[in-house]
């Protein structure tokens, strides 16, 4: 066993924005399938959290703001007095143990199915592209929904939705909010255009498209205050929906940041590549270079180990690094990087699903 400690600061006290933070490895949110049809956290997600408080922070796996903002089964919400109790016990928990922990704030739009939307509905987007793929519910899988397009006077809907979760997600006892404008969904739909074919003052133009995602963290960071509001971008990820990228992601992931760095937001959570799969990206298209507008910290996200991220943050390149994966089976994954020990590597048939088995029954290196 080798500690790390002198060779790097990832594991150094930092803080973002209002968030002080024990050390820069971040808790990445990752969808663990464990919630009942109401969404309602309980003790075992506790638990879980709880387990895993010596992250620097932790990002809380994506949240739906509304029984419309709903994509999958068994995944939590943030709409009901019920869900801001369970998270309650969650973010209690999470203190209790000594961790920092957000809320994400998450509108599939598009990637849908009738079956998980209230009255049996279409699923909302930007326009009526169907997205590819299968989705989760109570009944299995099921094929994504076609969805309807937004009409402009149901946006300012959409903004109180993710305001209401932002409100509940205070009362939750949460340290902040993150906004999920990444992967493919709804505020990513209306990002792209090859998801936004509209021709009212949210499509066309980079400058519209981008006016959804803006008005939804200015709504979030006038309830937080900009030191408590992150946000996750995924520029050139295909998933959810295998969904094109935008034809000109420089001009509008470059436009977007530069917006946002009006707002001072504590950080900025980025997906560097393809979700979960490749850090590979299109011809022409510099991540590093987009991320580098940014004013305020940076997180870089997707496929790290330890070298990378410690090669990545010497150069200036991350504030700090967030692991998804690693985190299911090694509950202590700082101590492990920080100390060099072995880590235990989760079969994919624990992510979803089931109960504390594959959940909470992973022990630390000590034990």
């Amino acid at each position: 066993m080798k500690d790390t400690t002198f060779r790097t600061d990832l594991f150094a006290p930092t803080h973002m924005g209002a968030l002080q933070l024990a050390n820069r490895i971040v808790m990445a949110p990752i969808t663990r399938s464990r919630y009942g049809e109401d969404g309602v956290p309980n003790a075992l997600h506790a638990t879980y959290y709880a387990q895993r408080a010596s992250a620097g922070l932790i990002v809380a796996e994506a949240t739906n703001i509304s029984p419309q903002g709903r994509g999958y089964a068994a995944t939590p919400g943030l709409w009901s007095d019920a869900q801001v109790a369970g998270w309650k016990q969650v973010t209690d928990a999470v203190h209790a143990a000594g961790g920092k922990i957000v809320s994400q704030l998450w509108h599939v739009g598009r990637f849908s199915s009738v079956a998980l939307q209230p009255g049996g509905q279409a699923p909302v987007a930007p326009s009526a592209i169907k997205a590819e793929g299968d989705t989760y519910t109570a009944d299995g899988f099921v094929p994504v929904s076609m969805p309807r397009a937004l009409e402009t006077d149901e946006i300012p809907g959409i903004v109180a939705q993710f305001e209401l979760a932002a409100r509940n997600a205070q009362r939750a006892g949460f340290d902040g909010v993150e906004v999920h404008a990444a992967n493919s969904y709804l505020l990513d739909q209306f990002l792209r255009d090859s998801t936004n074919h509209r021709t009212d003052g949210y499509g066309g133009s980079i400058k519209n498209r981008a006016r959804l995602t803006l008005e939804v963290t200015e709504a979030v960071v006038n309830l937080w205050g900009s030191d408590r509001v992150g946000i996750r971008l995924s520029p050139v990820t295909p998933d959810a929906g295998n969904t094109p990228p935008d034809s000109n992601v420089m001009a509008t992931y470059g436009y977007l940041i530069t917006q946002l760095n009006r707002f001072n937001l504590a950080y900025l959570h980025f997906v560097e590549g393809a979700t979960a799969t490749t850090r590979s990206v299109p011809e022409g298209v510099d991540l590093d270079a987009l991320s580098a507008t940014f004013n305020g910290a940076f997180i870089g996200n997707n496929n790290y180990d330890l070298e990378m991220a410690i090669s990545r943050r010497a150069e200036g390149r991350i504030d700090a690094v967030a692991f998804g994966r690693l985190f299911i089976s090694n509950p202590d994954l700082v101590e492990r990087l920080r100390r060099g020990t072995q880590l235990t590597i989760a079969p994919r048939e624990s992510y979803y699903g089931g109960g504390a088995k594959g959940y909470t029954d992973w022990p630390t290196a000590t034990e």
